[in-house]
């Protein structure tokens, strides 16, 4: 099992967000994990990727509430709680955040060199921005361009390749279509699969279903922090309980 997330429950002072979540991927699948507004499928990822750790480490002894996550993230193998969020990543664990959140001050070209902080070989960074851009043509042309000045979609672009520059083995992709037109929504959604196809492993956590389950091989859906559903696209699409409550389709 290459990611493995077992009975993981967080809670903000007395809200329960994710209730003994668990789910698993395998090396070179790309799954999806689908579900309503606030169903905790953001914070699940923020938890994995060590954010929520790192989160409560800096709220500790303030009035902002108490953060108490439990649960165990076996990447690899590897335990991930104890771990920090760059230790995490250092691993080739990346979370790719909603909306892309670039360095907005920085260029394009700036973003991507920042993202391989981790790799210590300049040979293989540049090599791996030279991939990055035949992935993202569009990043190319805007290499110069501050990355505030993006479009959502292209901010998106800039986080994928921001992550791969970091020597991903394993992208954890939050709600890359968030604010998109349809016609740019299907070109990211291919990007998105030509990088499944370099051999990195996905979880994508997608508003639009019909899109996620178009690429994923296995699903996942979760309602008011818990997995409540798991199984291929058709099998998911087939059940008219799961469709109608929770996909709305």
């Amino acid at each position: 099992m290459y990611l493995e997330i077992k009975n993981v429950t967080l809670l903000y002072d007395r809200a329960m967000v994710l209730n003994e979540v668990g789910l698993r991927v395998n090396e070179g699948e790309l799954v999806s994990l689908v579900g309503p507004n606030g169903a905790g499928k953001t914070s699940l990822l923020r938890a994995v990727s060590g954010l929520v750790k790192w989160e409560k480490e800096i709220t500790k002894g303030t009035t902002l509430g108490k953060i108490s996550i439990t649960g165990s993230v076996l990447f690899n193998g590897e335990e991930m709680t104890e771990l920090r969020a760059h230790q995490i990543a250092r691993r080739g664990l990346i979370l790719c955040p909603e909306r892309g959140r670039p360095f907005r001050e920085m260029t394009v070209m700036e973003n991507l060199q920042a993202g391989a902080l981790l790799c210590k070989d300049k040979g293989v960074a540049a090599d791996t921005i030279e991939m990055v851009y035949s992935l993202f043509p569009i990043l190319k042309d805007r290499t110069n361009q501050l990355s505030g000045s993006l479009s959502g979609g292209e901010r998106t672009m800039l986080s994928i390749g921001r992550s791969l520059m970091s020597q991903a083995k394993f992208l954890l992709i939050d709600q890359p279509s968030t604010g998109l037109a349809p016609k740019i929504k299907e070109d990211l959604f291919q990007r998105i699969n030509e990088v499944h196809g370099l051999g990195i492993t996905i979880l994508l956590v997608e508003q639009d279903v019909s899109f996620a389950f178009d690429l994923a091989s296995r699903n996942y859906v979760m309602s008011r922090g818990k997995i409540i559903a798991e199984g291929t696209s058709s099998e998911l699409l087939d059940d008219e309980l799961i469709r109608k409550t929770y996909l709305g389709l």
